[in-house]
């Protein structure tokens, strides 16, 4: 059976250590250890059939890289790679960190960004998240009330981050693991 692979973008470290936490609920019997995406190709990222991605938020949603202002490469400069990609068959869930008092308006906006790439290149986006329990004015991340993945804000509600991972992991490992399974 293959694992799931993880994948993040970063600047400050808060994204990697949530990719770390995933790992350790999850455990290395189901999850490949997580990968900065600057420091992947997109074959590696390719070989896997199910996939966590997780991004921090930047600007009005942008994605994270130079251009954003981040000091290291990050999933702009990695999303080019990509071009052409047929990600059918391929089940991905996603995660993202803001910070909903600092930026209310825009909270967790560039989670939108990821969903949109990998579903326009065919991939099954699951783990819609509720946005109960947040209080902002807006997000792009937003899809009919729901994120269109888990959302932590590990600046305003810490206290909630592993709570949250483990009920959004029971929801999701259900759905990714049938993917793994019809891949061996």
């Amino acid at each position: 059976m293959s694992k799931i692979g993880i994948f993040f973008g970063t600047d400050t470290g808060s994204t990697r250590l949530v990719a770390k936490k995933i790992f350790g609920f999850l455990g290395e019997e189901l999850a490949d250890k997580p990968k900065n995406i600057n420091r992947v190709t997109a074959d590696e990222l390719l070989s896997y059939d199910a996939l966590i991605l997780g991004t921090p938020s930047y600007g009005i949603g942008d994605l994270p890289g130079l251009a954003a202002g981040c000091q290291e490469r990050s999933w702009q400069e990695f999303v080019p790679q990509l071009k052409g990609a047929d990600l059918s068959g391929k089940r991905i869930a996603l995660f993202g960190l803001g910070h909903q008092e600092r930026y209310a308006s825009r909270f967790a906006s560039s989670l939108i960004q990821l969903y949109r790439i990998f579903y326009g290149y065919g991939a099954d986006i699951v783990g819609r998240w509720s946005t109960e329990g947040y209080t902002f004015e807006h997000s792009d991340s937003v899809i009919d009330n729901q994120f269109v993945g888990l959302v932590l804000d590990q600046r305003g509600q810490p206290h909630l981050t592993d709570e949250r991972i483990n009920a959004w992991l029971a929801q999701i490992t259900p759905q990714l693991l049938p993917v793994l399974a019809e891949a061996a």
